[in-house]
């Protein structure tokens, strides 16, 4: 069992008998969504869907919630969560012209890049149908916030793509928007549908887990390995993508400096690279800075029963497990 997967069904267990009924009503919901706008975009966003993750933004907007929420709105507001993130990672492929994702061909691999387009672009449209339908102004307004910023974070990493100059500041505005964004969303959206704990509180819980998780995700991405990662190790290096743990090390090893990332040639000199990196200390450095986000998210946790707060805490600590 992987980290993630030890960790959902420990915050499953954690956050109380209502959650399984409602994660299993959350896959019969999303299967559902994609049905009737055509064949092509009817499969492809059917198998964008059933190959998600773990589901964990839509299991934070469960557990915040909490068990007293009306189901069915609950329900919208995680749908509407899952199918905001599938979206993003569809785009994101077609910008990155990914073949793979999680050991499946990619939308954009297998039809092409309008397919790919019209099929992220039906899971937005989704999204905000579906959330539409609780009648809650503010509960739109957080998702639409969220995939604003989810697509500045992604101006920015084209931006800063190659460059040797990004700031650790910049690093971080740019993965605040990339992840951290949605993570907060989803606490937010349980929060207004819950009304138990203070949404501002909750939304900086979710924002600070889902920062470490993409510091955590790009320290992994230089440490490896491949069988774990489920992707070659300095993909990002590949792409020209400059992260936390290059940023340090570039600070501590001169060559590494002056070092141009397009002269990487492949997969092997990536690696060599990666080695590099983990050699000046950069990946313990960029791991402590995650390890304080986490204790931060714990907290602001703002006061909640102890079913929800447990389980909360579990999810920031397991975005730490990933790493170990």
């Amino acid at each position: 069992m992987t980290a993630v997967a030890a960790t959902v069904e420990a915050v499953v267990a954690a956050g109380g008998p209502h959650i399984p009924p409602r994660l299993a009503a959350l896959e019969e919901r999303l299967a559902a969504l994609t049905t009737g706008y055509g064949d092509v975009l009817a499969r492809y966003g059917g198998e964008t869907i059933a190959a998600g993750g773990k589901r964990l933004r839509p299991l934070l907007v469960f557990v915040v919630a909490g068990p007293d929420a009306p189901a069915a709105r609950v329900l919208r507001a995680a749908a509407a969560v899952e199918l905001v993130h599938s979206a993003t990672l569809v785009h994101d492929d077609v910008l990155d012209r990914a073949s793979l994702r999680r050991g499946q061909p990619t939308v954009v691999a297998s039809a092409g890049r309008r397919v790919a387009a019209a099929t992220g672009d039906l899971l937005f449209s989704r999204a905000f149908a579906e959330l539409a339908d609780n009648e809650h102004a503010d509960e739109v307004r957080v998702l639409s916030a969220a995939s604003s910023a989810l697509a500045e974070g992604e101006l920015l990493q084209r931006a800063d793509a190659w460059d040797a100059g990004v700031t650790v500041d910049r690093y971080l505005r740019r993965c605040e928007r990339k992840t951290a964004s949605l993570f907060e969303a989803a606490c937010r959206l349980g929060a207004l549908e819950g009304g138990v704990g203070d949404p501002d509180g909750l939304g900086a819980f979710g924002r600070a887990v889902g920062l470490a998780f993409q510091l955590l995700d790009d320290v992994l991405d230089v440490s490896g390995p491949a069988a774990r990662t489920g992707k070659a190790r300095g993909t990002d290096l590949l792409d020209g993508t400059v992260t936390l743990p290059l940023i340090v090390a570039r600070d501590r090893d001169p060559e590494l400096a002056r070092f141009d990332l397009r002269a990487i040639g492949g997969p092997r000199e990536a690696e060599t690279v990666c080695e590099r990196i983990a050699a000046t200390g950069a990946l313990e450095e960029s791991r402590r800075r995650a390890l304080r986000l986490v204790e931060e998210a714990k907290g602001s946790l703002p006061g909640l029963p102890d079913a929800q707060r447990r389980a909360l805490e579990l999810v920031a600590d397991g975005v730490v497990e990933r790493y170990s």
